[in-house]
């Protein structure tokens, strides 16, 4: 990117949707630049469609347009664009990307296609970190098969982690805690490597049993400056993905914070880095670990706003237009800031996606709460994509205010029609592990807190029904269906019903029910059992893949299967049977 044609930067498309491509746009607004949002036909008029400059549809015979290339730099063609901005997600970590967007002329508002290359290949990334002088978790040098991760542990010990090479967020990842584990770990992690990041390279490192995650913001500019903005503590995760990040961490001293900022930082000078950017660490025994980096904007950037003041997504606007950063030296962390991700899953059903439609929303307000999102009221979480509906921030001048501030906020955040992880979070306020700071990766898992949520239960359909209208918006006609009562006289809003149940388990004899039905929407990636197969309770049924999660489907009861309705690569809609197992005949 030269620093001529960055300087001329007056449009940018957002190559995103949802809350990430709102707080682009909004920053393009403070910079005086026009932005572009792209959406596809189906998506109908979504809030940061509305609030862009301009909004152009994606014309792609891909599933998802958002992942199509060509059709992404058709759109920002169209619409005069000299500057694309990919986010998070989708195309954010994709090199090739980044180069067909510098080869088609746009100013790329990332790092270059280089360093997203060369960072984003895990095991190209551990070479360049032992270069950097980075301290390694002790991995492999290469990719492995399944024979290779079994010499690896039988080496150097078990557990064993087993990780996608082209991964991230979780994905692609496999614990084998014995040799006896290592063909299902490799199986796993290769074929959800392959399915989300077309590459089923698989290298192996030794696992830490009980580690902090904590990452490192840095912004990067063309002028040789390098800085970290402090870390984030990412240890509160289900499936080896965030859900609560905090700044400052509970267990870092200020020596091992400025050695890891200082780690961060020469590392992203070794790879050329310019940009927003994160180095992941793990954190045990008063050590730390590099892990990954990602070559973006993450999701919980608003964490290091609220105790740096500095404005990321804008420091990288600025960047991107060939300016320096606006700071000459590492901040100081101001106060504590708390990040939940308010996700559409049930806790109570092991985090089973949720999509629908919001038939409530209101986010809370008050001093030190901020609300990312791009949802509203009526709004539909849509399966086929992440099912983030907001990011929760709260800050405080420290961390026993930022709590009390949390705990008041999420009594104020209302969402109807879908399940979420508010009540797991207000679960979490009242665990003195997490009060007092001293949790770790594992933790959630231990706790038991998810399996003693009530699980979700739908609207009746009846709350859901409503009258369908069209309405005009800048001369444009938009079909809507609107609650029953909208516009005349009252009406009375339901809230959704819990089950009393305190999970979604049965007796220890099994349901008296035979049918096994999908608890949600989504693709089945394969199957665990044949019809006729003998199945006992908590048994293996399928796996089911919906908004980006793999779900187990599990048997309910004990007994045979006589009847299976699903196969590898099918679709299954909520509430449709996937099984019948009947009784076991008595000998």
């Amino acid at each position: 990117m030269s620093h001529d044609k960055a300087l001329h930067i007056q449009t940018v498309l957002v190559a995103n949707r949802g809350e990430i491509a709102l707080r682009i746009m909004r920053a393009c607004r403070e910079e005086r630049l026009k932005s572009v949002a792209i959406v596809t036909p189906d998506e109908g008029s979504p809030l940061h469609s509305r609030y862009a400059d301009e909004a152009v549809t994606l014309v792609s015979e891909q599933p998802l347009g958002y992942l199509d290339i060509e059709a992404v730099l058709r759109a920002a063609t169209e619409s005069g664009a000299d500057a694309i901005h990919p986010g998070y997600g989708f195309l954010a970590e994709n090199a090739r990307f980044a180069q067909a967007c510098e080869k088609a002329g746009f100013v790329f508002i990332g790092p270059s296609a280089e360093a997203i290359s060369s960072m984003g290949d895990k095991v190209k990334a551990r070479a360049i970190a032992l270069r950097a002088r980075v301290p390694l978790v002790p991995g492999s040098d290469g990719p492995v098969d399944a024979g290779g991760a079994r010499a690896f542990g039988d080496e150097h010990g078990y557990p064993i982690a087993l990780k996608a090479s082209a991964g991230g967020g979780g994905r692609g990842f496999r614990v084998a805690r014995s040799t006896d584990d290592v063909d299902e770990a490799f199986a796993g992690a290769s074929g959800e490597a392959e399915r989300y990041f077309g590459d089923p390279t698989v290298y192996v490192e030794r696992y830490l049993e009980r580690p902090r995650h904590v990452e490192i913001q840095i912004m990067a500019d063309s002028h040789g400056n390098v800085l970290g903005l402090g870390e984030r503590d990412c240890s509160i995760q289900r499936r080896h993905q965030k859900l609560i990040e905090e700044s400052p961490s509970p267990v870092l001293d200020e020596a091992m914070r400025t050695a890891m900022n200082e780690t961060a930082e020469r590392l992203a000078k070794t790879v050329g880095y310019v940009g927003a950017g994160t180095v992941e660490f793990l954190v045990q025994d008063d050590e730390f670990f590099f892990l990954e980096m990602n070559t973006r904007v993450q999701v919980e950037h608003p964490v290091t706003e609220e105790v740096t003041g500095i404005d990321i997504v804008r420091e990288g606007l600025r960047v991107a237009a060939g300016k320096p950063l606006s700071f000459s030296q590492r901040p100081e962390l101001h106060g504590h800031a708390i990040e939940c991700r308010i996700n559409a899953e049930d806790p109570g059903r092991n985090f089973a996606p949720t999509p629908g439609t919001l038939t409530a929303f209101s986010v809370p307000a008050g001093f030190g709460v901020r609300v990312d999102t791009g949802f509203e009221a009526g709004a539909a979480v849509d399966p086929r994509f992440d099912n983030l509906i907001a990011k929760f921030i709260v800050w405080g001048r420290d961390r026993r205010e930022a709590l009390s501030r949390l705990e008041r906020a999420l009594d104020d955040f209302e969402v109807g029609g879908v399940a979420t992880t508010i009540p797991l979070y207000k679960a979490l306020l009242r665990a003195p592990e997490f009060a007092s700071g001293d949790y770790d990766t594992g933790f959630l898992e231990r706790s038991g807190i998810p399996e003693r949520i009530t699980p979700f239960e739908a609207p009746d359909d009846e709350t859901e029904d409503g009258e369908e209208i069209v309405v005009k918006v800048n001369g444009r006609p938009y079909s809507v269906t609107v609650p029953p009562g909208f516009g005349g006289g009252s009406s009375t809003s339901r809230q959704p019903r819990r089950s009393r149940g305190a999970s979604s388990g049965h007796a220890s004899g099994g349901s008296a029910v035979k049918e096994l039905k999908s608890p949600i929407q989504g693709t089945v990636l394969s199957v665990g059992v044949e019809s006729g197969a003998t199945v006992e309770i908590g048994q293996l049924i399928c796996v089911v893949e919906a908004m980006k999660m793999e779900n187990e489907i599990t048997a309910h009861r004990a007994g045979v299967v006589s009847e299976l309705n699903v196969a590898a690569g099918q679709s299954v809609k909520m509430g449709e049977t996937i099984a019948v197992i009947d009784d076991a005949e008595s000998e």
